[in-house]
């Protein structure tokens, strides 16, 4: 059996208009801070912390969220994931997310960092149901390197497995190893550093949501590039490059803002972390 570095697991569910933690368990170089609420919605929100600082070599996490009905919730990170070196055996982490009826969560977890001769997998199993709702980020950069170089990591790998009323619906692999592949290339990063993805799935997804998302975050511009793709399922996943974290944050935070006007005529909560 495989010891893990750190352990979370948190299920949640709808009381009397407040999502509350039914269950709460964490063990090791993983813990979750008391619940926040940022709002009168009874929306709740949590902050998972590294207090070891970093992934280190052969690190092995697992996590698992679970809303029940009605539930609504926030998890987001305390800071960003710094992968150092790893010359024996690769940094992994792994999470199921459960979304029952009408349950609605937002996972925005801060950017991963990724430094000279790193190497990480990670993999997302999201388990929802048809009334459900999905708004998920990721981002990754480039960490710092005394030569220089943009993309000094050994690889990163993301899986993203999407399963609808336990149908796969979604499946999305994302690998970059420099070594092995020219990042730099058309096909890949096209001469940016940052690489974020967004995932809105729900039923209130329509054509006319996703051309408003379009128009919220296109500029023509060399700062960035942007691409919008319709999922099989009510949903849409953004895919921006650019060069630096903050700018793809804002371009982000631009769609959060759209898709909480929309969906419960409110503006997002700032996750204040300084």
């Amino acid at each position: 059996m495989v010891q893990m570095t750190g352990e979370l697991q948190l299920k949640l569910e709808e009381k009397k208009g407040r999502t509350i933690a039914k269950d709460a368990y964490f063990q090791g170089a993983l813990k979750v801070m008391r619940p926040i609420y940022l709002d009168d919605s009874g929306q709740v929100c949590y902050y998972i912390l590294n207090p070891g600082g970093g992934y280190l070599d052969g690190d092995r996490y697992k996590m698992q969220f679970a809303l029940e009905k009605q539930a609504r919730a926030t998890i987001t990170t305390q800071s960003s994931t710094k992968v150092y070196k790893t010359p024996n055996d690769h940094a992994y982490q792994e999470a199921e997310i459960i979304i029952k009826d009408g349950s609605y969560l937002e996972y925005l977890p801060d950017p991963l960092i990724a430094y000279r001769d790193a190497k990480y997998k990670q993999k997302n199993v999201f388990r929802m149901d048809r009334t459900s709702a999905l708004l998920y980020s990721d981002i990754i950069t480039p960490g710092w390197c005394p030569e220089g170089k943009h993309f000094s990591y050994e690889s990163v790998q993301l899986i993203n497995e999407m399963y609808m009323d336990e149908e796969l619906v979604v499946y999305d692999h994302l690998k970059l190893t420099p070594s092995k592949q020219e990042l730099h290339g058309l096909g890949y990063m096209e001469g940016y550093t940052h690489l974020g993805s967004m995932f809105i799935i729900g039923e209130k997804v329509d054509n006319s949501l996703i051309d408003r998302l379009y128009e919220a975050i296109y500029e023509n511009t060399d700062d960035y590039k942007v691409g919008l793709s319709k999922l099989p399922i009510p949903g849409v996943t953004i895919r921006i490059v650019a060069n630096s974290t903050q700018l793809l944050e804002q371009l982000f935070s631009k769609c959060h803002l759209l898709i909480t006007e929309e969906w419960f005529e409110t503006k997002p909560s700032f996750l204040r972390k300084y």
